[in-house]
């Protein structure tokens, strides 16, 4: 017996794909910028997109790149950029995406860093490739905490796993990850 499948469950599947795609592409983007990865954040974009992220000048995306890890670099210790909610609305090979960040930033100098927002962006799909073609970081609220000073066993219990790093020494690249236990 032969059996087709169903054109609507085909489209569907390709759309999920094409979701899914444009989601690992938002995740290459934080992890790049998180574990100072240039060249992992800079294929979230097309050569030639525009990022327009409010503490910078409209950039390309090889000197936003720059840009941005540079300043983490000399701003803080430690950051991450958390996305959360993402809705996706797409128009053939272009997609209206709509994703919220939270951003923290263990600062050299003074409190942390907490900012929520959105990335606005125009996503297209070219040579079979999802990435971003027009970004627009919209800062709904950028504030500072105060850290909270944890009881000794707990500090020591948390930090006994690691290494914790912005580059390849960090624990997220140990290949098998074993027991995550300092050495």
């Amino acid at each position: 017996m032969s059996e087709t499948l169903d054109p609507e469950l085909i489209a569907f599947l390709r759309q999920q794909k094409d979701r899914q795609e444009i989601m690992d592409c938002l995740l290459r983007y934080t992890r790049g910028v998180d574990r100072n990865e240039p060249a992992l954040m800079a294929s979230a974009y097309h050569p030639d997109a525009i990022d327009q992220h409010g503490a910078a000048p409209d950039m390309a995306p090889v000197p936003f790149v720059e840009w941005a890890i540079g300043w983490h670099r000399d701003a803080q210790t430690r950051h991450q950029h958390i996305i959360t909610n993402s809705s996706i609305e797409f128009d053939g090979d272009s997609a209206h995406v709509e994703t919220y960040y939270i951003f923290w930033g263990d600062n050299r100098e003074g409190p942390p860093s907490l900012c929520f927002g959105r990335y606005l962006d125009r996503f297209e799909k070219r040579g079979g490739r999802w990435g971003i073609a027009h970004r627009v970081c919209v800062n709904e609220l950028v504030g500072a905490f105060e850290k909270v000073e944890l009881p000794e066993e707990w500090a020591r219990a948390l930090a006994s796993t690691g290494p914790i790093a912005r580059d390849k020494n960090d624990i997220s690249y140990q290949r098998p990850l074993t027991d995550g236990k300092i050495q």
